[in-house]
């Protein structure tokens, strides 16, 4: 049984590591989610697109096509939430055989920790995939929402409350993508705690291997670069 007492057991190292990636999976998504006005971030790029996805679906009769498109964003968010279950399930299996676990990281690691240590390192890769599953689970629920928001739209051309759903239907599909990414970016941190399995310094390295990722993808890639063309 994991309990407070269990947390003795870890070493300083091991506290600042547990630290760092904590740090850097809040810092990165806030730094994503509030960037600078001169350096905005993929998301909040995109965020804009959807705003004009919305604008332009009011003036469709037949929105089959943007069903569509919500529906392919939900398939996403459930295969990855039915992921973050397996993955779960499989944590919790290896929980219930740590001292196997213990034999086997102690040949790769040479280091003798007892049983409860390697259970703690499970238990926090268990708490990341289980944050993720439930943002993809809120993201699913919200595109679900966003679906009968734009089903609910008026076709009536000129209509003045066509404008308010789109403007309605657009927040929750922009709302949507962050809880979906707020996911993403979980489950890549998710990950790379697994590297404490081989000990504190690995941990440091993947989480900020893993930093260096998400935030050349938001504010250096080439797909950035390209969203940016069209609106500049």
């Amino acid at each position: 049984m994991i309990s407070l007492a269990s947390f003795s057991f870890l070493s300083f190292l091991d506290v600042v590591a547990i630290g760092v990636i904590l740090i850097l999976w809040g810092g990165i998504g806030w730094r994503i989610e509030h960037p600078s006005l001169k350096r905005p971030s993929t998301s909040l790029i995109m965020a804009g697109y959807r705003r004009q996805w919305m604008d332009q679906m009011t003036g469709r009769e037949v929105r089959i096509f943007d069903a569509q498109i919500i529906g392919t964003l939900r398939q996403a968010t459930s295969f990855f939430a039915s992921t973050c279950v397996i993955a779960i399930g499989g944590a919790l299996a290896l929980i219930g055989n740590a001292e196997q676990v213990a034999g086997v990281a102690a040949d790769l690691t040479q280091t003798r920790d007892p049983a409860i240590v390697w259970e703690v390192k499970l238990l926090v890769i268990v708490m990341f995939l289980t944050s993720a599953f439930l943002k993809f689970v809120w993201s699913n629920r919200l595109f679900g929402y966003c679906s009968v928001i734009v089903g609910a739209t008026p076709n009536t051309p000129g209509d003045p409350k066509s404008s308010a759903f789109a403007s309605k239907a657009a927040q929750l599909n922009i709302t949507a993508a962050r809880s979906f990414n707020r996911g993403l970016r979980t489950l890549y941190f998710g990950l790379a705690s697994v590297a404490w399995l081989a000990g504190p310094i690995p941990l440091i390295a993947a989480a900020i291997t893993t930093c260096v990722v998400i935030w050349r993808r938001e504010f250096a890639s080439q797909s950035r670069k390209a969203l940016l063309e069209d609106v500049i």
